[in-house]
């Protein structure tokens, strides 16, 4: 795993913004550093070795180094590329798969992508003409972002390089917390930077002439084979993510796994026997701590296994380092456990692979259980009646009922925006000093919604999720908590193949009987203990709520919520009511107490001495 970034045209002292934009993100890559440089362009990278260690240095080029390669990510398929490209006549002077990266732009162009298999960002400097192509892998495993700035291109793996360029000058995206105060992460291609952009996940775009253009190559469709039966469903989930599996693990360093309670990365560590998974957990109870869980399973299947139990105040401690390598504020408390278990295996491996991507692809949200629990209350209840029945219920306390009748009122469409929704447009206009900036989330994701209305609910919200949750929350957490201990992460769920098979998997066998992920947790049993395979969606709990209710963090808390920062964005009286609720135990407030705590430290960091 690596980082890059680079510019276009000529700035003053070139050598050391250069130098300054790759080394912020030496993280990325302790192993090496490379450039290139010439009149039209700077390109700067960090090099994590995963593959042939002594010659896989970059940049890169193809035979007469009129193209220029840097590349983060893994081609999982670069061998067989490799041969084809030989049979084509180009001549390869590693053994990497960078190399066949430039060789496969120069024989193919954009038709090169969907032949990969793997997770990419990469950019190829064109000398000839000056033309720069950028392209980010499928589902937006590894992240890329650019600017244009007085017409000439910037780009980084990293928010925090394109920080270093000189020409831009650092304003705040408003936009930005209007829906981060919804989703709990900033939407994609939006950042909190104002004019720095994410390329989204399956698009390339061409830097031309200073201007820049992007398209989308591939987009992550359903379409379910009805005439399977569950024992072929079962058994192309389990080919596909055997093969999957086995791919990922190439690589010319030792390979380790993550491991927790959940079915995901069980299933994924049972390919790892005699080999190192990692596992940490909280000293709250067994709700917050997987670890004897995973041990249990570590025995059963013949792995070494490390653990670590996270202290609160190491938890505390952590948090503005981990919302700095973030580049942006995640709300989600689960990213700090997530750089918790990725320092743990930083001690022993280079890469890991992890269990992300299979919730998302075949259905393993409990969320996703919801357009079959309220089938009958919908069909019974007319519509309208529904609205005033909800709307009666908001009044209510949180009693038991609430929030059926609060969600069962509306359609998909109307009500899910992902696996997190934070605060609605009335709660946001009434915490924001600007209401102005206030929208309704569900106007963000009407766009995807629109382009599946042929789906049923079910599928509706793993699209949804696909393009936004897994790309701003999951994903984005995966990278930079690896990343920022210089560890290489990888994704067998998210492959190609596994998705062309997770694609023809019938609704009826991704919930059945209840289950979420059902198709998939009957493949994970061939190889997994029943209560494994079989064990309820937790997620990753993090004791936020519990903490919040400690006085010591309370008082953390609270400072920050009277800051002179939060009194620039905030009704500071009302955020705090919110946490006094929570701490006097009147209602659990503890995810929007924790959405405002996070963006309030991220922006200390990035933002305070503006």
């Amino acid at each position: 795993m690596c980082g890059l970034c680079g510019f276009t045209g000529s700035v003053s002292d070139r050598d050391k913004v250069l130098e300054n934009m790759t080394d912020v993100i030496t993280h990325r890559g302790p192993d090496s550093v490379g450039y290139y440089k010439d009149d039209g362009i700077s390109m700067g990278f960090r090099r994590l070795s995963i593959i042939d260690l002594d010659n896989g240095h970059q940049p890169i080029y193809n035979e007469d180094k009129s193209l220029v390669l840097m590349f983060n990510g893994e081609i999982y398929n670069y061998r067989e590329l490799r041969e084809e490209l030989i049979g084509l006549g180009h001549s390869f002077y590693t053994k990497t798969d960078s190399e066949v990266l430039i060789h496969a732009f120069e024989e193919w162009k954009e038709k090169m992508l969907m032949k990969l298999r793997g997770m990419f960002g990469f950019a190829v400097y064109n000398k000839n003409d000056g033309s720069v192509f950028i392209a980010r892998d499928f589902f937006g495993i590894k992240p890329m972002h650019y600017a244009v700035i007085d017409g000439q291109l910037v780009y980084g793996s990293e928010i925090k390089s394109i920080l270093q360029f000189p020409g831009y000058k650092k304003k705040f995206n408003y936009r930005a917390l209007d829906n981060y105060l919804s989703f709990q992460y900033v939407v994609p291609p939006e950042t909190f930077f104002e004019g720095i952009y994410c390329l989204l996940p399956g698009h390339f775009m061409w830097y031309r002439d200073g201007k820049v253009t992007a398209t989308r190559y591939f987009e992550a469709t359903f379409e379910p084979d009805n005439k399977l039966t569950i024992d072929e469903a079962v058994d192309k989930i389990e080919a596909a993510f055997e093969d999957s599996v086995n791919t990922h693990k190439i690589s010319d360093v030792e390979v380790g796994c993550f491991l927790s309670s959940g079915v995901d990365s069980s299933y994924v560590s049972t390919y790892f026997a005699d080999q190192k998974t990692f596992t940490v957990g909280f000293d709250f109870g067994e709700h917050y701590n997987e670890i004897s869980w995973a041990e249990n399973l570590s025995k059963e299947i013949g792995v070494e296994h490390h653990t670590h139990l996270i202290g609160s105040e190491e938890f505390w401690e952590a948090v503005p380092k981990v919302q700095y390598h973030m580049d942006q504020p995640l709300a989600d408390p689960s990213c700090i456990a997530l750089y918790f278990v990725s320092k743990l295996a930083s001690q022993y491996v280079k890469v890991v692979l992890s269990g992300e991507g299979a919730d998302e692809l075949f259905g393993g949200y409990t969320i996703y259980n919801e357009p079959h629990v309220f089938k009958t209350y919908q069909r019974i209840i007319p519509e309208k009646l529904r609205y005033a029945l909800a709307r009666k219920a908001k009044k209510w306390p949180h009693i038991k009922g609430r929030g059926y009748i609060l969600r069962g009122a509306r359609k998909t469409e109307d009500k899910f925006i992902g696996n997190a929704f934070m605060y609605d447009d009335e709660e946001k206009r009434s915490i924001l000093k600007d209401p102005s900036i206030v929208t309704r989330p569900q106007e963000l994701c009407k766009k995807y919604y629109d382009r599946v209305k042929s789906y049923d609910d079910v599928t509706k919200m793993q699209y949804l999720d696909i393009n936004l949750w897994m790309v701003g929350d999951i994903l984005l957490k995966a990278d930079r908590m690896s990343m920022a201990n210089s560890l290489e992460l990888r994704v067998p769920f998210l492959d190609r193949k596994v998705f062309e098979v997770a694609r023809t998997i019938p609704t009826k066998y991704r919930i059945a009987h209840g289950t979420t992920k059902y198709a998939m947790r009957q493949a994970a049993l061939r190889h997994l203990p029943k209560a494994t395979a079989q064990k309820e969606k937790l997620g990753f709990p993090v004791p936020t709520r519990v903490w919040l209710r400690d006085k010591k963090y309370y008082d953390v808390v609270k400072k920050m919520f009277t800051s002179e920062t939060a009194e620039k964005f905030f009704n500071t009286e009302l955020i705090v009511s919110y946490l006094d609720e929570h701490f006097t135990g009147k209602d659990d407030n503890s995810r929007k107490i924790w959405t405002i705590y996070v963006f309030l430290v991220w922006y200390s960091i990035y933002f305070a001495e503006n």
